[in-house]
């Protein structure tokens, strides 16, 4: 056993943390689902039906439409929603495992990392969604259905047609062409671990020089990923495209899209899991069977997790999509000494993220 292993486990039993290794428990059979959405909307009623998520994200309205559609799905129920950034909410849910106070049902969030601990360590209710076994790619899902992926996340080129009016950037080689000098909006890679990960990518295909000479572009850094997209749309020319945002890829104009043909983007299953202890489980369940059913997916534009959903138009699925391995993000945060070296790497490139807090910035983050 390693030292840091010891201290670990010496410091778990010190403070009395009630989440525990189950592994040897042997007693946690999985619940595979075999209710219909309005039978799971009737149990969920009758427990008061209110279902608590808490969803990674970056501007405090993004998760406003799942909202609303739910609730308008379901009358009756009530989805407290709280968005923010999924660094956060891990480090607030491990507190409430701690004290043995969990209040939230559902968790949804970019820190993938953090679901094989914590399904280690018994938090995670095991359940299969109706759909689960022949609808979710195994990709996307732990085996035993302590966690799934619910909807794809990927960045892209993204570019203001408006104010930009020549070749659309397709290789991230193409940011370092002159039309783009003071032009690009950048998330901070050392503020957000996917974004991290496209630099990390980039750099290992194009080299530290590509970085150099990035930076004699004089691009502009901000919190946030939704952030970028919005600066484009709403800087009137000063600034035009991106390449850390996702804004879809179906965008109304003047915004356009792009993905490397010869470089590697990032994508990834943006995974939720139902909390073992969580107050309103019946809910919670209704929440994650209507997320990934095909009655909320069919037809949607967007890259899901299921394989029996058609993909969006003119792409492939995600699995066979050139350019991108949404299994590999998961592999990439699961070692976390390598990405907070990476981190401090760019922040000493670059600096400290600057700002208010992406939640807290009044950004329109609609374009």
């Amino acid at each position: 056993m390693s030292l840091f292993k010891s201290l670990s486990l010496t410091l778990l039993a010190a403070t009395q943390i009630l989440a525990y290794d189950s592994q040897l428990g042997f007693n946690t059979p999985t619940e595979v689902e075999t209710r219909t959405l309005d039978e799971l909307h009737a149990a969920a009623l009758s427990e008061g039906g209110v279902v608590t998520l808490w969803h990674g994200g970056d501007e405090k309205t993004q998760q406003d439409s799942l909202k609303t559609a739910f609730e308008e799905r379901f009358p009756g129920m009530t989805l407290n929603v709280t968005v923010d950034l999924s660094k956060y909410h891990d480090v607030n849910i491990d507190r409430q495992l701690a004290t043995g106070n969990v209040y939230v049902d559902s968790v949804v969030l970019q820190t993938v990392n953090d679901y094989p601990r914590w399904k280690q360590e018994g938090a995670l209710l095991s359940y299969k969604p109706a759909g689960f076994e022949k609808g979710i790619y195994d990709e996307f899902k732990d085996d035993d259905g302590a966690y799934m992926g619910l909807f794809i996340i990927q960045w892209s080129n993204v570019v203001n047609t408006a104010f930009h009016r020549g070749a659309m950037p397709i290789e991230y080689t193409d940011y370092l062409k002159p039309e783009f000098k003071d032009k690009i909006v950048l998330t901070y890679p050392n503020d957000d671990d996917a974004v991290l990960y496209q630099f990390d990518l980039i750099l290992r295909k194009y080299g530290y020089s590509w970085f150099e000479s990035l930076l004699s572009q004089n691009p502009r850094w901000v919190r946030g990923t939704a952030t970028p997209a919005s600066v484009i749309h709403s800087s009137n020319g000063t600034y035009s495209a991106t390449f850390t945002s996702s804004i879809g890829l179906a965008p109304s104009a003047p915004f356009n899209v792009s993905f490397p043909v010869e470089g590697t983007f990032v994508s990834w299953p943006q995974t939720g899991a139902i909390l073992k202890d969580a107050p309103h489980p019946e809910s919670a369940k209704l929440l994650h069977n209507w997320m990934v059913s095909t009655e909320r997916l069919n037809g949607t534009q967007r890259w899901t997790t299921r394989k029996d959903i058609a993909p969006p138009t003119s792409f492939p699925g995600i699995l066979d999509m050139p350019g991108t391995d949404p299994t590999k993000f998961s592999k990439w945060m699961g070692d976390r000494a390598a990405v907070e070296r990476l981190r401090f790497f760019f922040e000493n490139k670059i600096g400290s993220a600057q700002g208010l807090s992406p939640l807290e910035d009044a950004c329109d983050c609609e374009p």
